[in-house]
């Protein structure tokens, strides 16, 4: 039966990874890439606990043989414990910190992908469901300089302008989706970015409706018809005036539901 070697002899073990290359190359990105694990997201309305997508990465210099695998997964394995710090736009830059500092590397960069909820009440009945979105934080530091950006996915309902008007009764809607990717100078919520995209739809979208509250969504996107143009603009628009913002990129796509191909959109500023 083999057994764990004594902590001392695993000290004097050879350290291969910090070994010199002759190759001299140095490499912008290593790391590790698609680890899932539990982790607790910090939002405007609280903490929720999620299973995020990790990419961890540093910057290995050309006198360098590699790094420390096992090190970048510790760091994840730190907020993953109960009581730990929540990750956050309020937080990450730290986080990133603390990545370089122990990989004793020139730059270093965190990427996580997660599904966000947010509680929401149905517009008449006030019945309250959970509503899920993609999102994503990521941080960067390279040549001393830290880099932020943060993301969404946004399913919404869009109305055809042109449907309704040349229709003796209905239009023809479909479900979109709003995908907001922003570089913060300050710190800005998930939430925030949720609410810009929905408020320029024809109808946000609820996990629970009442028939009460069916009449609504359906009236109200049916007196709010949106292009997909007009998604990208409105969003757009809202983000351009927000100062809290170095740059940002707005797509939309609607999954049409008279064609069988999407309605696409892209504007981009600053990124």
């Amino acid at each position: 039966m083999n057994r764990p070697e004594p902590l001392a002899d695993v000290h004097r073990m050879p350290d291969v990874q910090s070994a010199p290359d002759h190759r001299e190359l140095a490499i912008d990105r290593v790391g590790i890439r698609g680890l899932r694990y539990p982790l607790p997201i910090a939002d405007r309305d609280g903490t929720q606990t999620t299973i995020a997508q990790c990419s961890v990465f540093v910057a290995l210099p050309a006198d360098r043989k590699g790094t420390h695998m096992s090190r970048l997964v510790a760091l994840l394995e730190e907020r993953a414990v109960p009581g730990a710090e929540p990750i956050g736009v309020h937080a990450l830059r730290a986080m990133v910190d603390t990545l370089v500092a122990r990989l004793d590397a020139p730059g270093g960069s965190i990427e996580l992908a997660f599904p966000f909820f947010l509680r929401k009440l149905a517009p008449v009945s006030g019945i309250a469901s959970l509503l899920d979105y993609e999102a994503r934080l990521c941080g960067e530091l390279r040549e001393g300089r830290y880099v932020q950006e943060i993301g969404v996915s946004v399913p919404v309902t869009s109305l055809c302008p042109s449907s309704k008007e040349i229709s003796e009764y209905g239009a023809h809607n479909q479900r979109s989706i709003i995908t907001i990717r922003a570089r913060t100078a300050a710190p800005v919520f998930l939430a925030d970015l949720v609410r810009v995209a929905e408020s320029e739809a024809s109808s946000e979208l609820f996990g629970i409706l009442k028939r009460a509250d069916e009449k609504f969504v359906t009236e109200h996107a049916y007196d709010n018809p949106r292009f997909v143009e007009d998604l990208v603009r409105g969003v757009a628009a809202r983000l351009d005036n927000d100062a809290r913002l170095d740059g940002f990129v707005v797509e939309a796509e609607n999954f049409e539901s008279i064609h069988n191909h999407s309605a696409y959109a892209r504007i981009a500023r600053g990124l």
